[in-house]
Parts: structure tokens; C-alpha cells; sequence
């Protein structure tokens, strides 16, 4: 898997990847984003840094994305989207461990992520590149999310010791 900045051209790659509601059970309202709301919110967001494509090294196709954008002075939110048939390969946990030691290398002094209570698979992923539970707590959703009643979980890895 290869890791690089956003372009414009992406645009396509991001609609059919936010379009897809297995991605989308756990993240944001839990539903599919529309074009529209692809072109004006979430593509500027992703070419504005902290973001990064993930693409198959042998056929270039693109699987989805990972973050690790700064929240606070020394601090990074990591993160990650992966198409549901590149699910069970091992690719977000490559990707993830690279954003971590990319962290490290530029002096970050923690990495924190969030995930649904129940997002199991996202929450096996954050332990295997380091990252360790901090708290479940719950957030007040505008409209129901499946899984929501069970709360999110924050994960926090200290880079400082």
C-alpha cells in the first residue's frame, strides 16, 4: 500500500468510498455523503494536509484514507476509511502504523483516536499500532446512529516517554 497526499482528482475515488454504507455504520451520521457534500466539505478538508490517500501499490487503486490531523499543540487525531473489500488484509493497520511513527518522527507528543464502542475492528486496530482505551463516554447524536447506545471509546498513545 502507498500513502500519498490528496488531489483534486480524488474527488470520484471519495464519492464512491463515503457512498458506501458499510463505511459509514460507525462514522458521522451513519449515513452515506453525497456528492455534493463530498465536492464542498470533505475534499477541501482532505487537501488542506494531515490526510492521505491509500492506494494498492500493485494496481493503484485507491482503498481509502487515514488521518492524522493536529487537535492541539504537540497532539493528532489519527484516523482511517477503508473500502469494505479491503477490509481483513492488514491494510489499515499498515497504514496506521505508518501515521504513528510519522507522528513520532515529527515530535508529536500523542496520538488519540476515536471509535464507536462497538467499531470492534477499528478498536483492535488502534491496539495494535500502540494506541490504548482512555475512556467510553457518550455523545448526544442529532439523529440515531446503530451502535451509538453503546457509547465511543477514546484511545490515546503518549509519544513523550
Amino acid at each position: 500500500m502507498v500513502l500519498r497526499e490528496f488531489v483534486e482528482s480524488d474527488v470520484d475515488a471519495v464519492v464512491r468510498l463515503l457512498g458506501e454504507p458499510r463505511v459509514m455504520r460507525y462514522v458521522e451520521d451513519g449515513k452515506p455523503v453525497p456528492r455534493a457534500d463530498v465536492e464542498r466539505v470533505v475534499l477541501p478538508r482532505l487537501l488542506g494536509g494531515g490526510w492521505w490517500a491509500a492506494h494498492l501499490k500493485e494496481s493503484g487503486d485507491f482503498i481509502g484514507w487515514f488521518e492524522l490531523s493536529p487537535v492541539d499543540r504537540g497532539v493528532a487525531e489519527l484516523g482511517y476509511r477503508l473500502h469494505p473489500d479491503h477490509w481483513g488484509r492488514g491494510y489499515a493497520t499498515e497504514g496506521a502504523a505508518a501515521l504513528v511513527e510519522h507522528g513520532r518522527a515529527a515530535g508529536l507528543t500523542r496520538i488519540v483516536a476515536y471509535a464507536m464502542t462497538v467499531n470492534t475492528g477499528s478498536r483492535r486496530v488502534l491496539e495494535k499500532v500502540g494506541l490504548r482505551h482512555v475512556r467510553t463516554f457518550h455523545e448526544d447524536w442529532p439523529e440515531h446512529i446503530e451502535g451509538a447506545e453503546h457509547g465511543d471509546v477514546e484511545y490515546a498513545l503518549d509519544l513523550s516517554r
